[in-house]
């Protein structure tokens, strides 16, 4: 681990007496030994009070209490680093919720109790910058390298958030449960409502970020019994498909397999995550309406499963599941059209249509619909992964039109119309809106277009379809309509 520590650090810890008996421990050490990214480092000392150790941290930078409960110091070093130390500590659970325990300090304790109160064995680790030593009292390398998951001790459901740790951690690192920490995750099935919802989402955000086998983070939830605290997702298990169209079996099993084949694309890998999160939402709850929609049908002789409409449905249900786990609207405003719209790939992709799509996605996109699309198609072994036909076809013309990361901008603003004489009021935010339409079905293509459409319109304010502005809403086009007014004067 040497090679990993910033020299500064290292150094650190080498040269001060106080901190002679101190271990990075927890997930720095684990995603050491995994090989990938370490992203914090957590330092623990032994043998030194809590007020001693920030006396003895503010001598080598700025030291801040910000984790008093749980004897968290953070320092500040000169380089810009920062740095998490914390002294060992006994959690004794006394009340329901992640704020029902007892904590109590103790220098005294030495590095293999300290740890046992964490939650898993691959989390349980320890590292002495000092001897180089590998402290693993509970066996976490080994169930690291049997790519098991594994609670730590008995005292395992005092925090029923680690059964969601446990979700993340599956996913993240390909984990399979022992037994029996799966009976201890059911143990406690009913105390998810004692979750907060903020922990609860970083929980998700992790999971849906970070998976490398997302399919096994859902496993695992289904297998420790806590997906019934998840309705939408629960009521998947056993939907039936089509096996013509879906050979892989039922919704649940078809949403493992598209999970995997979204994190299986090298776009999404090299996605920021915030894109990350939303697409692989957006592909998990993308067949959460079949649950109700699903019925058989006889279709040209035979009897057929069919889900029609279920894409609207899931719209709904995706969007009261993610602000239950504590999304933010702007992540729901993105994931819920994704969802409304992944059927579309079966209609031709006239311009008029990548035009009208490109608006309904919005703030999501096409080049993000295209990507949920194959996610769902890949997910149907034995047939064949990749991107269908017809999803190529709609990216294409997406790209042809250079709408693919993006709507169309309305060519026709306000302020164009008010240098013409135009009055500001509820006809011009309504001439406005049925240009947009116009423009969106391909009627003209540039400024001078749109003005020349605005005078053979003849408009008069009531005289155009209302339904052909529906769904359009040029949120950057009614500029200058909010004072009362019309068409100048002829």
């Amino acid at each position: 681990m040497v090679e990993i520590l910033p020299p500064a650090l290292l150094a650190l810890l080498r040269s001060t007496p106080e901190l002679g008996r101190s271990c990075l421990v927890g997930g720095c050490v684990r995603d050491w030994l995994l090989g990938v990214p370490v992203l914090d480092v957590d330092i623990e000392v032994y043998g030194v009070a809590y007020p001693e150790l920030v006396r003895v941290l503010s001598r080598h930078g700025r030291a801040d209490w910000v984790g008093k409960a749980f004897g968290v110091v953070k320092l500040t070093h000169p380089s810009g680093a920062v740095w998490d130390f914390s002294v060992p500590r006994r959690d004794s659970k006394r009340g329901p919720g992640h704020k029902g325990f007892d904590i109590e300090f103790d220098p005294n304790l030495g590095p293999s109790e300290a740890s046992a109160r964490r939650d898993f064995t691959i989390n349980s680790m320890l590292w002495d910058p000092r001897t180089g030593e590998l402290i693993d009292p509970h066996g976490g390398q080994a169930d690291l390298r049997a790519g098991l998951l594994r609670h730590t001790s008995q005292a395992f459901p005092e925090d029923p958030l680690r059964v969601l740790r446990g979700m993340q951690f599956a996913g993240r690192f390909g984990l399979h449960a022992v037994p029996e920490t799966l009976t201890l995750c059911r143990s406690i099935a009913g105390a998810y409502g004692e979750l907060a919802v903020e922990r609860v989402r970083e929980e998700w955000l992790k999971w849906a970020t970070r998976s490398v086998r997302p399919s096994m983070g859902l496993a695992f939830l289904k297998d420790s019994g806590w997906l019934e605290a998840l309705p939408e997702l629960a009521a998947i298990v056993g939907v039936p498909q089509d096996p013509e169209w879906h050979p892989e079996g039922d919704v649940w099993t078809h949403t493992l397999h598209a999970v995997d084949a979204l994190v299986a694309d090298p776009d999404w890998r090299a996605s920021p995550a915030e894109r990350r999160l939303v697409l692989m939402m957006a592909v998990l709850l993308h067949d959460v309406g079949k649950a109700t929609c699903t019925r058989t049908e006889v279709r040209d002789g035979r009897e057929r499963v069919i889900s029609p409409g279920h894409e609207g449905v899931g719209a709904d249900l995706a969007a009261g599941f993610l602000r239950r786990i504590g999304f933010q609207e702007t992540q729901v405003d993105r994931v819920v059209p994704l969802v409304a719209n992944h059927m579309v790939h079966s209609e031709d992709p006239s311009p008029r249509m990548v035009r009208r799509l490109s608006v309904r996605l919005r703030p999501s996109t096409i080049d993000e619909l295209c990507t949920v699309m194959t996610a769902d198609a890949s997910a149907r072994p034995p047939r064949p992964a990749g991107v269908p036909r017809s999803v190529q076809q709609l990216r294409d013309a997406a790209a042809a039109l250079q709408l693919e990361a993006a709507a169309p901008a309305p060519l026709l603003q306000g302020r164009h119309l008010l240098a013409r004489g135009w009055l500001g009021g509820p006809a011009l935010g309504a001439l406005l809106k049925q240009a947009y339409a116009a423009q969106l079905d391909g009627e003209f293509t540039d400024l001078e277009g749109a003005l020349r459409w605005v005078s053979e319109a003849a408009w008069t304010g009531n005289n155009q379809s209302e339904d052909r502005s529906q769904g359009v809403d040029p949120t950057d086009g009614t500029d200058g309509a909010d004072r009362q007014g019309g068409p100048p004067s002829a």
